[in-house]
């Protein structure tokens, strides 16, 4: 029987969040096109991982651990999925859609000689066929398509589809996987860890921004300040990167991360496209700059006209005043 296969993601042994997002919504369309929903957990030391799914409604599981995936890149991952799909005869791969999900996405779509929907924001399903929605031309324009070709790939944008909480008993089930030799072309040959703030950019409820208007590295503590007071991740402008006052990690922007947090405020930002695609999808943008022609106040649901130098404080000592610490 066809059905929708989930690709979870984990980082430093534990599945990441977009993981169960992605879960919540092939549970939802597996639902309306009455399909069943399995999820796949890959890597080495992520057995005990995959018994989180049974919280978020996933009742198969395909399990794979292997000490030769700690290190791996795309191809054994492919052949993994590749499996996986057989196994239950998959008609759909949900992926997130980070740096490895769109990439795989991309192999998997070569494999099987069908397209693969990246950066999805929203899916829905119509007269019985899946409907996928994503922006296009940095943000500009939203494409609707129904695939006529299976399998269906797509990875889903972080952020912005719900898990399903719901309890279930899991059926997990351990995939017997060769990988040859000839899978691993692409070896990690050197890991080193850069300095790691509280929260990634990628998974983020609440983004606080600064770019060249912060005017130099000396004044991101505002920025910080902001964040740690609103339990939020920091963020930058590609301007504010190049200049190395901030790491690349924070980097929000069509040459960055995509990001689709419940709030994005952008401090110092004058809204260049890059830019936009990168945030334009977040529930609530809040702008400060002093230019009131600035293009990010075309996208804002509030803007403030004024030099952040003296908004950033004040805004700071309300979050202070409200509690937010």
């Amino acid at each position: 029987m066809a059905g929708i296969l989930v690709v979870c993601e984990n980082k430093e042994n534990q599945l990441r969040k977009v993981s169960f997002e992605v879960a919540g919504e092939a549970l939802r369309r597996g639902k309306e096109l009455g399909l069943p929903v399995a999820a796949l957990v890959m890597g080495h030391g992520v057995k005990e991982q995959a018994g989180e799914l049974a919280k978020y409604g996933v009742s198969k599981i395909y399990l794979v651990d292997q000490p030769s995936l700690q290190h791996a890149y795309a191809q054994p991952y492919a052949k993994i999925i590749t499996t996986a799909m057989e196994q239950m005869q998959a008609g759909y791969v949900f992926l997130a859609a980070s740096p490895r999900g769109k990439t795989l996405a991309g192999f998997l779509g070569a494999r099987f000689a069908t397209s693969s929907f990246t950066d999805c924001t929203n899916m829905y399903v119509q007269n019985g066929k899946l409907v996928i929605q994503r922006p296009i031309y940095a943000g500009k324009v939203i494409l609707t398509a129904s695939p006529l070709k299976t399998p269906v790939i797509a990875s889903l944008r972080p952020n912005i589809f719900k898990p399903e909480m719901s309890q279930v008993s899991p059926q997990i089930e351990e995939l017997n996987v060769t990988l040859e030799e000839s899978l691993f072309q692409v070896k990690v040959a050197e890991t080193s860890k850069v300095a790691k703030q509280k929260l990634d950019v990628n998974e983020a409820a609440i983004i606080v921004s600064g770019g060249r208007g912060m005017k130099g590295p000396e004044h991101f503590h505002l920025i910080e300040q902001l964040a740690d007071l609103l339990g939020a991740a920091t963020g930058a402008s590609r301007a504010a990167v190049d200049a190395g006052w901030r790491p690349h990690a924070e980097q929000v922007g069509q040459t960055g991360k995509t990001v689709s947090p419940q709030l994005y405020v952008a401090c110092g930002i004058s809204g260049a496209i890059q830019h936009l695609a990168g945030m334009r999808t977040s529930r609530v943008i809040v702008a400060v700059n002093k230019d009131p022609e600035a293009p990010i106040f075309q996208v804002a649901d509030y803007g403030i006209v004024g030099d952040v130098f003296e908004v950033l404080p004040k805004m700071i000592e309300a979050a202070k005043a409200s509690g937010k610490n």
